[in-house]
């Protein structure tokens, strides 16, 4: 199975609805809770190459956007093939 991480704040709608997504799927991820945290939120700016909000998703190491890119992804039948890949 991928390599699932996803960088999340408590309150977002967006990171509920990309983690339910996953969780539907049967997906294991790492998540981390960047509420509050700058340093945190720092280090996610860094890797994701400039998008500064949540959630910001990785498949084994590849930056796949936020929420809305993870169900268009889902949508197109490409998300269980990268997972599965």
């Amino acid at each position: 199975m991928a390599n699932v991480e996803i960088y999340t704040w408590t309150t977002c709608p967006y990171c509920i609805k990309a983690k339910g997504l996953l969780n539907r799927k049967g997906v294991e991820f790492t998540e981390y809770n960047i509420t509050g945290d700058d340093d945190a939120r720092a280090k996610m700016v860094e890797r994701t190459g400039g998008p500064k909000s949540v959630p910001q998703i990785f498949i084994n190491d590849v930056h796949y956007g936020g929420c809305d890119d993870l169900h268009a992804l889902d949508a197109e039948g490409k998300l269980d093939v990268i997972l599965n890949g």
